[in-house]
């Protein structure tokens, strides 16, 4: 079977083997991730397809941009899609779990992205969950372990960027909290005007800030008739944009 592969303004992405196949979520993530001036090391926490580092490399001059996929067949898939990129001495894929990545690197980061799992609850698995469900459950990276991670390999200037649901955003800036981690900026997502509010992109840093921007983003007015600034995010992406 043909490999299936999404094609970008400047790379394209295979995404047969990785459970997690492109989405709105990571591209919105890596479109709006502040890369600040300076910015020379990034690391893409859980990279799937590599789709994050791939946005980065395209948008920053950052010498060092790394990734981690604990999964083989995602590995092997996030290694092709870089080495076919415009960016492949640039990039690079390590095959191992957060947990031990955080505690065996010395190196800090500038920046760290994270598209985390996305259900703190344990899930019950049988045969009927798809690897994209498996995916998205927090079995391998509680967020706990994701945010322990962080705080050891941020620098102390760095900037820690991720997109959650909107209903696990109140949890999730708790435990960060507990290991010095604040946020300064949030875009919360809606699909369209009428909607709830179904994701929120969020940035955190080191030093407690006395106001939080936050803003919001509306995708559609209607089906595909995307809002002006949903196109100016991502245009520099998405071929049809």
């Amino acid at each position: 079977m043909k490999d299936k592969v999404f094609q970008f303004k400047e790379f394209d992405v295979s995404h047969s083997k990785s459970a997690m196949k492109i989405g709105t979520d990571a591209v919105l993530l890596g479109a709006w991730t502040f890369i600040e001036e300076g910015v020379d090391s990034i690391l893409d926490v859980g990279a799937g397809t590599g789709i994050l580092a791939l946005q980065m490399a395209q948008r920053s001059f950052a010498e060092t941009i790394d990734a981690l996929e604990i999964d083989a067949d995602a590995f092997e898939e996030c290694v092709e899609n870089f080495e076919n990129s415009p960016w492949g001495d640039r990039l690079f894929c390590y095959h191992a779990s957060f947990q031990e990545f955080s505690t065996e690197i010395e190196d800090t980061y500038d920046l760290i992205l994270s598209n985390p799992p996305y259900f703190s609850e344990k899930p019950k698995f049988d045969e009927k969950n798809t690897p994209r469900e498996k995916a998205r459950f927090q079995e391998h990276l509680s967020f706990e372990d994701l945010l322990l991670g962080v705080s050891k390999l941020l620098s102390a200037s760095g900037s820690f960027s991720v997109v959650l649901p909107f209903s696990e955003v109140e949890k999730f800036i708790s435990v960060a909290n507990e290991y010095q981690l604040y946020p300064s900026n949030i875009l919360n997502v809606r699909g369209q005007h009428a909607s709830p509010i179904k994701r929120a992109l969020i940035k955190f840093k080191r030093n407690k800030t006395e106001h939080i921007k936050t803003e919001e983003l509306i995708i559609e007015h209607s089906r595909h008739e995307y809002t002006q600034e949903y196109i100016d995010l991502v245009k520099d992406f998405y071929l049809k944009m």
